[in-house]
This record gives C-alpha cells, structure tokens and sequence, in this order.
C-alpha cells in the first residue's frame, strides 16, 4: 500500500511520476504473441517543426483512450509513434536559421545543408514527442519511428521503384501548383483556395483583316456588328491581365453564336504582336465575361488542356519565383503583381482597355506559407491514378474500411472518383531524393533501388535527379513501413493490417486516402478496418482558433495549470466524432472540478475501507447498495456500447453522470447512514470498493493519471507493475442484474430529496437546521426502511409517513410538492415567520424594483446609448434582463407564502 492519499488533488505531485514508472516498467510495450487477439494503430505523425497544438492534443486524446481500453480488454496492443520529416516546413526553418548567420542553402551546397538539417534534427525533433509524452500517451515507444530512417527510406525506393517498373510512375510536362515562396511544387490538395475581391477586366484583341474588311475601322463588339461580319476588335475578359503575355488563343463556347464568324480568324495579341487563333472549346463558358476568353496554355489547368488539344504554343512568362521570364520582353524580372500593373497602364494608354468590374474570385493560396500559387508548366514526376483509386474505392464501399461517421464515406468517395493524377516532386532537399539517375553522355534514365555506379548501357557518368518526394508519398506507406515491410517482419505479420486510424477530417484527401490505395497496392489489402474523424477545436465563440484573432489555446499550459486529466476530459466532453468542438477555461476548469470531487470521493472511501476484505462477494441486501450496482451495470454497457462504436464523448458522458451525480452526490452521502447500522456496515463498505474500483477502471482510458494514482491506494490490487492499472481489466458487462425494484425506490427516494430541498430554499431555510416533513405515501410501508434517509439528506425531523389516501391533518401552513407516489409537505409553522419572512421579501422586491426602473430609464436614453460603450450597453441590458427574472421569482415566493399564512 502506497502512502496515504493526500488531502487535496494535486495533479502535478504524480502525473510525472506515473508516466515515469509506465515507461520504466514497459507497461505500453507490444510482444508478438501468435494466437493472441490483438489491436494495432499507428500515430498521425507530426512534423518534427512542430510543437503540440491543441488539435494534436485532441487527436492523441482519442488515440489513447482506444489504446488503453483495448490493451485493458487484454488485446495485444500495439501504438506506434513517430514523426514526419516535414520537407517544406522543416526546410523553412533550416533556412530561416541559415539567413540569420548570414548565409543560405545555396553557399553551402546540398550536402552541407542536409548535414545542417539533421543536426536540426538531432536536437530539436525530439520535442513534440515528449509532449505528447506529457498528455499521457501510451505509445509503445521502443518502436518510434521516422519517415527517414532507414528502414522507412528503403520502403520508400521500394515503392518508387514498383510504380515506375509498372507503369504507374511517370515523368512529363503537366499543368503544376508551383509555390514562388516555397521554391517548390505542390498538390492539389495543398492549395488551399480563398475567395478575395478582385476585377474583370475587358481587353480589345484587333483582328487580323479579313478579305473585304477595313482593317483600321474601330468599333465595339456587338451583335450586330458580328451578324455582319465586319467586327475589327474582339473582346475578351480576364481575373489576370499580366498573363495575357503568354497568350497564344482565344477561345469561344461552341454553343454561342455570336462567334461563329470569327472561329478560323486570328486576333492580334496587343503589347506583343503575336497572332492568335480563334476557336471552339467547350471548356469555354458562354456567360463568363463576353463569351470569349484568352488562353495561356503555360499558366492555367483549363488552358493547358485547350493547348494541348489545339496543338497550341506554350509561352512560359512567370519563373518560379514569381518574377516575369525573358519571353516578356520590358517586363521580364518584374514581379507578377507589378507586372500587372505595368500591363494595364500600358493597355490603358495604347486603347485596348475597355472596362473594369469588380470580380470575386477564388485564389488558391499554398497551405504552408499562404503565398499565392501560380500555376506552371513543368517536368515533374507523377503516380497514374486511376488504376490506383480503383481498389482503394472498392474496399470502402464493401465496408472492408468503414468510416466513423458514415457521412465522411461520400466524402471520401467523391474525391476517389474524381482523382486526378498525383504530382509527386518537389524542388527541395530535405527528404527522400528521387531513385532516378540520368546518364550524362549518352542521356539515359535509370530508375533503381540500390545507387548504380555507371550508365548500363555506355558505361558514363551518372548524376541523381536532383528532386525529393512529396512528404505525403512516404506517410501514404506509414501503415506497413514502420511494421518493417518490404520484409516480412513479424510485426508486420501479426499487427497488420492495423484496426484503426484516429484523424481529423482536414487529412482525408492528403492522407487517408493515399494510405488506402498504397496499402491496397503493395499489401493487397485494406491497412486498417475504420477511420474514426473527429472534428477541429473552436473556441468559446465557436471561431478557429488562428494567430490573427489571438485565441488560440496552448495545451502545454493547461496541463501545468489544471493538470493533464482535465485537459485530456475537456477535450472529450460533449464531443461527437466528426463534428468541431468548442474549449474554453470554464470547461477545463468543469473537468479540474470532476477530478477533485472524485479524488475527494476516493478519500472517504479509502478511509472506510481499512481492514476490509475484498475477497468476500459484494452481494448487498440493502436497497442502496442494490440500486447503485444496478446503476453500474448499466453504465459499463453504455460505456463499452460507446467506446467500441468509437464515440468517447458518449462514454465519458455516462462516466461523469455515474461518479459525479449517482456515486458521488447520492450513494455516498446515503452510505453514511448506511454506516450507523451494524448490520449493513460490511456490505456498504464491499460495495464502496466495488464502485470506486470499477468507477477508476472506467476512467482510465480517459483520464489515467488521477485512476492510476488513486488505483494505487485500492486496497486488494496486485502488487508491482503487473497490479497498474494500464494491464488490468475493463469492467465487464453482465456481473449484475438489473434490480429496477431498487432503481425506482432509490430514485423515488432522490426526488422527494430534491423537492425538500427546494422548498427549504424556497423560504430561507438554512443548511442543517432540521425541519419536520410529512409524506404522504400511496404505499406508506415502502417508506418506513428509507426515511431515514430523507432525514439525512434533507435535513427533515422528524420524517412522518401518512398513508396518501386516508385521513390526514390540514396542511395549509405547509409547502407543498409531489413526487412518484407521493405528496411531500414541509409545514412552516413554527419554523419561519411568515409575516416577517414576506415582508423581507417585499422590501427586497421593492428594492429591486428601483434598481430596474433606474436601469429602464438609462436603456431608453438616446444619449447613453450613442455614447457609452457597446459593451457597457450590452451590460446594463443583461443586468435588466436578469434583475425582471430574479423580480418574478421574488413575487413568485410572496403569493407561495401568501397562500399558506393562516
């Protein structure tokens, strides 16, 4: 038995200590046991930048209340750690640090700056594991891993290299997102698109003459003018008028007549001279602008596809830092957005701006740095997708994988069914460099494995291409990499396929679904059987919590607050999987409260426990002690239900109700009658052990460090690691009956206790002064072995039992209320004076009453209300408000006591 239990609950004197001695004693290590049920997840990585957020703190939360209710149900049951190595946000802060002595990666070289990333590392990619270490997080870790080290980066070319060999790896010139801050490519689904202000405007293209047309008539493009064929400008409208340099087309719906002369014609570029061709495309939209729109193959998705299918020209004319090339004659080295500036004074001047209108528009902005991304033409390497998606897209709709909820299976669906292919390089260097080699004589590619030394077929020299992969292309593999695969580890073959991933819905796209396909891929099979979504942490006022409205929550800093038990039940209180969650200080503050009403709890029970010999059945005969085992037998159902339908909010929701409200507010308060009686003295001492020993293993999962340290005082445990509560049982359903018998007396019993104690409130009666009570009964023997309760309880003596249907004294001097089966009266007489308890409660209505005129009479001032502050205003509304509620009850109680005054 540990040292005494102290007296008040004091997070920070164990949590450390606890973790300490879990990991010291190996209690969240994995074996491979053949035979064994077991349950296996692997953690969304972190970026080793990174410092836990609050959306970490949840998603971990989740994470280890399923770890620990499966490792207590005696699964095996593995959680991998790791983190991710980040290319883009980790080469932001290498060369962040890097300009602050004064150089860059470029002076250095490449293999400097990796030496100097890994050095990085070395030293600081340690620290968000340790503070997901400081939540509480039971990972097995003596199998943390990396998405670079070595046997992670061996699956990887494995990977890369089965792609290519299969056709499904390529390398072409396609439509890019190219990030100019960045200096690098990116996903679709890493531009992240706004909606901002921003302009249409209409430019002239002159046309070139047609036989039998004036070429220097000037006119406006109108209907008429087309109908006749003699139009010498054509309009066209653009979001990006410095784009229009790389112009090499128009294009028009053929749907829309008002072209159908012009298709075949060419158009003059203005600024440049170049010659356009006009034609039909269905890419086009008749109602955007005038119908007739610009096409820069080179720098828009729509436009690229035109190109391609009208064997246009592509102009490069923005670099990938967003500067403007050399094809763009004067403007060449100017930024994008002075450009387009320098464009619309220089179209303004020589007469082809025709107007400008104002145009929302969606921006697509990269999700790292928020630099606007500008979409290029490049040579990059790409995953064929469609062959992919395929399986991936079967297994969901089989229900191989199921969503938790449901709804984000369309979510997923949709997405899978419209994939386009992937983009997989990025012009960094930290990260895994592509297995690709290019002979520099005779020019041959060479996809490897293992690094070749010379060019196979001429025997020359040979240099890497010098790209990585997409971070995401290594955490796509995390399910069976850090199991050990490509070899056939046992890890691998015991705890894959894993049985769940824990994620937030913003990561279906970047990484759950490319889980699915890489597992389905290179497994053959599913790489886990659900993905349970959660939702996003708002704050009080339901906002996302960002840098720029300054709210946002730093869990490090709760936990040295409140503790890391109450941060761990604020996040999951009230939560329902895929929906947002709201946090503030009241909440945590609710959780921190719950923690000391158990722990003081616990101390009753541990005190009255001494002694006690927990070997002996707990089989009561007293109906307090049946009816709160009946009240544990049905919250371990609906805990389990919920937890294994992954819905922690629901299950730490009965919890709470059941220690807080049923244990802590009722069956403690009644057990200490119970304790008077030699005869039930024993029992009510069993069933105290019973509760609080099922109540913390309950808890656990949830909240581990305040059951363990309290776990450690139980008396019976098993000594040393293997009696922690990390490896001992789940509360089993199906111990108990159901005793409804009890249920309803107990429950009769609390409402009657209420009722008193609302009367008593009613008329002032003070905490502890004993009044007289009558119950009325339809079934007055049902009371005789229970008013001794209300006596307690309720502060009634003497407790008089009257049979509700037979003769019975005049009860006018007495407050009234009913509950099932019962009349409760509470007589006054004798116990307040009611001429002088009303006339107390006039003045104060009067009272207040003076105050609401006051604060009437200032909310109906034009003046105040001009001047003073909103929130001062706002104030004084709600003290109105409040103030006439708080006057109506007063009334309320003047008429209540008027009505019983002889």
């Amino acid at each position: 038995m540990s040292e005494p239990l102290a007296k008040a609950y004091e997070p920070k004197s164990f949590e450390k200590k606890w973790y300490q001695y879990w990991m010291e004693h190996d209690l969240f290590r994995a074996e491979v046991r053949p035979g064994k049920d077991k349950f296996s997840l692997v953690i969304p990585p972190p970026n080793i930048t990174g410092s836990l957020h609050i959306g970490h703190a949840l998603d971990d939360t989740l994470q280890d209340i399923v770890v620990r209710y499966n490792r207590m149900l005696g699964k095996e049951t593995l959680w991998v750690p790791g983190s991710d190595h980040a290319s883009i946000a980790t080469h932001a802060k290498i060369e962040a640090m890097l300009a602050s002595e004064g150089t860059s990666r470029w002076e250095l070289g490449r293999e400097e700056f990796l030496e100097r990333a890994w050095e990085w590392k070395d030293k600081y990619g340690h620290i968000i594991s340790d503070q997901i270490k400081a939540l509480g997080a039971s990972c097995d870790w003596s199998r943390e891993r990396f998405t670079m080290d070595e046997g992670c980066s061996r699956a990887v070319n494995e990977v890369f290299v089965r792609l290519y060999e299969k056709g499904l790896i390529y390398k072409g010139n396609y439509m890019v997102n190219f990030c100019p801050s960045c200096h690098t490519v990116i996903s679709d689904i890493e531009v992240e698109h706004e909606e901002s202000e921003g302009a249409l405007w209409y430019i002239r293209y002159p046309l070139e003459p047609a036989q039998g047309h004036d070429a220097h008539e000037r006119q406006s493009l109108d209907n008429e003018a087309l109908n006749r064929g003699s139009i010498t400008y054509i309009q066209v409208a653009t979001t990006r008028p410095e784009t229009m340099l790389g112009d090499t087309g128009i294009a028009v719906s053929p749907k829309d007549p008002r072209y159908k002369n012009l298709v075949g014609r060419q158009a003059i570029l203005p600024l440049v001279g170049r010659r356009l061709p006009i034609f039909q495309d269905n890419h086009v939209d008749p109602a955007f602008g005038t119908g007739a729109v610009k096409v820069t193959p080179a720098h828009d998705p729509d436009d690229f596809e035109m190109g391609k299918t009208h064997d246009l020209e592509s102009v490069s004319i923005i670099d990938t830092h967003g500067k403007m090339t050399p094809a763009t004659g004067k403007y060449a080295g100017m930024d994008r957005f002075d450009c387009r500036k320098a464009v619309l004074k220089d179209l303004e001047e020589g007469g082809y701006l025709v107007k400008t209108e104002p145009y929302k528009l969606s921006v697509g902005h990269c999700h790292r740095c928020d630099s606007v991304v500008e979409p290029l033409v490049s040579e990059q390497w790409f995953v064929r997708m469609k062959p992919l998606a395929e399986p991936a897209l079967k297994v969901v709709r089989d229900g191989t994988i199921k969503f938790v909820p449901d709804r984000f299976t369309k979510v997923y669906e949709n997405w899978m069914e419209n994939v386009r292919d992937w983009c997989i390089s990025r012009q960094l260097w930290w990260g895994h460099r592509i297995p690709a080699w290019y002979c520099q004589e005779c020019g041959k590619m060479i996809v490897s494995r293992e690094t070749p030394t010379e060019c196979p077929d001429c025997h020359g020299p040979l240099k890497q291409d010098e790209d990585i992969l997409d971070t995401w292309f290594s955490s796509a593999l995390w399910p069976f990499s850090t199991l050990g695969w490509p070899d056939d580890t046992e890890d691998l073959g015991y705890f894959f396929p894993t049985d769940v991933l824990v994620t937030g819905y913003d990561i279906i796209f970047f990484w759950v679904a490319r889980m699915i396909f890489s597992s389905m891929e290179h497994m053959g099979m599913e790489p886990f059987h659900h993905v349970v979504i959660h939702g996003m942490v708002r704050d009080a006022l339901g906002r996302k919590m960002s840098k720029s409205l300054d709210n946002g929550i730093d869990p490090l800093e709760v936990v040295d607050k409140y503790g890391a038990d109450a941060l761990r039940l604020s996040l999951i209180s009230g939560t329902s999987m895929g929906n947002d969650m709201r946090l503030y200080d009241e909440k945590v503050e609710g959780a921190r409260n719950f923690c000391n009403k158990l722990w003081n709890a616990a101390r009753y029970c541990l005190i009255n426990m001494e002694g006690l010999d927990t070997t002996k059945p707990v089989e009561p005969k007293g109906i307090a002690g049946r009816w709160i085992l009946t009240r544990l037998e049905r919250t371990v159902r609906a805990v389990r239900d919920a937890l294994d339908r992954y819905e922690p909010g629901e299950a730490i929701g009965s919890i709470v109700d059941f220690v807080w409200n049923e244990f802590c507010d009722w069956y403690i308060e009644i057990s200490k009658e119970d304790m008077t009686d030699p005869s039930l003295q024993e029992e009510t001492k069993l069933v105290l052990w019973r509760i609080l020993k099922d109540s913390l293993a309950l808890l656990h999962p949830f909240a581990p460090f305040i059951s363990e340290e309290l776990w450690d005082h139980m008396p019976g445990r098993q000594d040393g690691p293997q009696g922690s509560l990390v490896v001992s049982a789940y509360p089993e359903s199906g111990r108990y009956d159901l005793d409804e018998e009890a249920e309803d007396a107990v429950e009769t019993l609390i409402e009657v206790t209420k009722a008193i104690r609302n009367m008593r409130a009613e008329v002032n009666i003070p905490t502890g002064k004993k009044a007289r009570v009558i119950l009325a009964a339809t079934a007055p023997s049902r009371w005789q072995g229970t008013s001794r309760y209300v006596q307690r309880l309720a502060w009634a003596e003497p407790v008089e039992i009257v049979d509700r249907d037979g003769d019975r004294a005049d009860y006018r001097q007495a407050l009234a209320a009913v509950a099932k089966g019962v009349e409760i009266y509470l007589p006054l007489a004798g116990l307040i004076d009611l001429d002088k308890e009303i006339a107390r409660l006039e003045k104060a209505l009067t009272d207040l009453q003076k105050d609401l005129d006051r604060t009437e009479v200032r909310l109906r001032s034009a003046d105040f209300l001009a001047k003073a502050p909103q929130e001062i205003v706002d104030s004084q509304r709600k003290r109105f408000e409040e103030g006439k509620a708080k006057a109506e009850t007063l009334k309320q109680r003047v008429e209540m006591l008027e009505g019983v005054r002889p």
